[in-house]
């Protein structure tokens, strides 16, 4: 019976230990399944033109553009721009771990749509007094700018806040830089203003985009500026008879949208042959096809190449007559 005794209280122990033990792994298994991941966050980088645009992410207020929203969850998500005059915007995006970056033009809403709405609110809302709004207007003189040239900018506005004006481009302004922000329109409303960029102004697209202080009412315009590159020029043949099709091409980096030919040579083109305009392409390249009269004259030629306006040029030589 003590024999007996003593092996019973051994396996008891074992017992014990075999229960200790699962205890422990059981323990680690449900605080493993419930810890809690990492989750992943990104960037947003958002603008609109016109800018001062109302961003919602998920349907809440976030600010208005441009903005950067920081820490948002990877994944989908709705994002909406609204903006008083025009047509809301909305789309899906998906945040990565990098950053990403939102643009959208925003479209007015017809004047139609907008008659109907101010009835509407005028017929849901009859005890309040008239409220004149304001309303700022610009216009650009020069269009297209030459690098180094000054430009004028001008316009109307008929509120009591200053004047903000706010370029958007290439380089430098590729983010927009407000140029003043402290234009007060004279008695008449009218306002105006001069930029002096300098030499270091890159070529290509820029918006300048008007508005008061609170940007309630903006206004924007477009121009080009020219200059600060080169047009070339290459001629299918060195040598082509009269009848023959001579091909002209090249490159224009100087951001004009046209090129401009001119063909001198003996006889009627002494005085050189204005060609006319041709379209500089996406990829700034040009070309222009020409038939040679079977009444040019034998001799040297030289074709000439402008940007519009006139800040480059060049040219390439060959003869009619001999092949």
């Amino acid at each position: 019976m003590l024999w007996n005794d003593g092996y019973r209280g051994r396996d008891e122990r074992k017992m014990d230990w075999k229960i200790c033990i699962f205890i422990v792994i059981f323990c680690v298994l449900i605080t493993g399944c419930t810890s809690t991941p990492t989750v992943g966050t990104g960037t947003l980088q958002l603008s609109s033109s016109p800018s001062g645009a109302q961003v919602y992410l998920d349907n809440q207020f976030r600010g208005y553009t441009p903005i950067t929203i920081t820490n948002v969850a990877l994944g989908n998500h709705i994002l909406e721009y609204r903006y008083s005059g025009y047509e809301s915007w909305s789309t899906t995006i998906t945040v990565s771990s990098d950053s990403s970056q939102v643009y959208t033009a925003l479209s007015p809403i017809a004047a139609a749509q907008s008659t109907q709405q101010t009835q509407d609110i005028s017929s849901q809302v009859t005890t309040s007094p008239a409220v004149s709004q304001a309303k700022v207007t610009v216009k650009v003189n020069r269009n297209p700018m030459i690098i180094g040239e000054s430009n004028l900018f001008s316009g109307t506005y008929t509120g009591s806040d200053n004047v903000v004006l706010t370029l958007y481009g290439t380089g430098f302004y590729s983010k927009g830089v407000v140029l003043a922000n402290q234009i007060k329109p004279n008695s008449l409303g009218s306002w105006s203003y001069t930029w002096n960029p300098g030499s270091s102004l890159l070529s290509g697209l820029y918006t300048l985009e008007v508005s008061d202080a609170q940007k309630t009412t903006t206004d924007s315009a477009v121009f080009n500026v020219i200059g600060g590159g080169v047009v070339s020029i290459a001629s299918s043949t060195a040598s082509a008879a009269n009848g023959e099709t001579v091909t002209f091409s090249g490159q224009c980096t100087s951001g004009a949208q046209n090129v401009n030919l001119v063909l001198a040579g003996p006889g009627q083109f002494a005085g050189g042959v204005d060609y006319g305009t041709f379209p500089v392409l996406a990829d700034k390249s040009w070309n222009f096809k020409v038939t040679l009269d079977n009444t040019m004259p034998t001799g040297q030629y030289v074709m000439y190449v402008y940007d519009v306006p006139k800040t480059s040029s060049g040219n390439v030589q060959f003869t009619v007559g001999f092949t």
